[in-house]
């Protein structure tokens, strides 16, 4: 009953705020008295907390409040949460409907796109799926390669080889990996090839085999630069691009994101889906979510 109802019954509280509803606990019994179809939502929304609870997770405030918005919107919880993408030291799950959608999009597809704004997990379940078909033997090799374009500012001359100039590029990308594998484990693969970071030039006049393919940061790409990434695709491989078109950053000049002009150019294509996420999609800090939605608002207004 702590784990279901928190601490002091803060979880609990939650879910009296989010309904017309009052809530009585005894013992191990709950008593939900309100209107029928309230208090049926939240016997519902009780049951599918249990049944998460018996699968191992654990809840806190932001995934009560996730968990509510999806029962809400009549999906089943227990469905979205208990999809285990990678198993290992940290298990990844999505974290709500939307993520949910991309993954099952990119187990039924060849090539994904994932167009969501800023801590929608497109990048970090992108990486997660690599490893899992690493580890599956689904894929042979893992390639990461972002378009090298720096986001408003001029960093200059970086020094040291060609993977110490894209590491700054890279850096989130590396950071899903060390999440996911013991960073021994990233060494090793890194060294043999078997996980290899490109900057998105690098990958011209190649075609790439039995690999996963994440192009990261797709809104700062040309249409051209779309164009040649999207045809190195070669057998037995799989391409997940995302992006955030509300943060492109491309110098005047380059003309129109090619992740913007994709969505005009590839359509009615089998195996090639588009998944988009939103800002009740993003599962960073919850103030984040007001911040995507501030800025959808001043954008609608101009």
């Amino acid at each position: 009953m702590v784990d279901l109802l928190g601490q002091r019954d803060e979880l609990l509280k939650l879910v009296e705020a989010a309904f017309p509803v009052t809530i009585h606990v005894r013992g191990n019994e709950i008593t939900v008295t309100g209107e029928a179809e309230d208090a049926e939502r939240v016997g519902r929304l009780f049951e599918e907390l249990v049944l998460l609870l018996e699968r191992g997770q654990t809840f806190d405030r932001d995934g009560i409040g996730r968990t509510i918005e999806m029962l809400k919107a009549d999906q089943r919880p227990s469905e979205v949460l208990a999809t285990e993408v990678l198993k290992g030291r940290k298990p990844v799950r999505p974290k709500t409907a939307g993520q949910k959608r991309y993954v099952d999009a990119v187990a039924a597809n060849t090539v994904t796109f994932a167009i969501g704004p800023a801590g929608t997990g497109k990048s970090y379940l992108a990486v997660a799926l690599a490893v899992q078909a690493l580890q599956a033997k689904e894929a042979n090799r893992i390639i990461l390669t972002r378009p090298a374009v720096e986001a408003g500012e001029r960093l200059g001359f970086l020094p040291g080889d060609m993977l110490a100039k894209v590491d700054p590029y890279m850096r989130p990308l590396y950071d899903a990996l060390y999440d996911m594998l013991d960073p021994e484990v990233v060494a090793r693969l890194m060294d043999r090839g078997t996980i290899e970071v490109a900057p998105l030039a690098f990958l011209r006049g190649r075609t790439l085999n039995d690999s996963f393919i994440i192009l990261d940061e797709a809104q700062n790409t040309t249409p051209e630069q779309m164009k040649m990434f999207l045809t190195r695709l070669g057998f037995g491989s799989k391409v997940v691009v995302t992006g955030d078109v509300t943060q492109i950053d491309l110098p005047e000049g380059r003309g129109r994101s090619g992740l913007l002009a994709v969505r005009d150019i590839l359509t009615d294509i089998e195996g090639l889906a588009f998944v988009e996420l939103d800002r009740g999609d993003v599962v960073r800090h919850r103030i984040v979510q007001d911040i995507v939605h501030a800025y959808e608002r001043a954008a609608e207004t101009r």
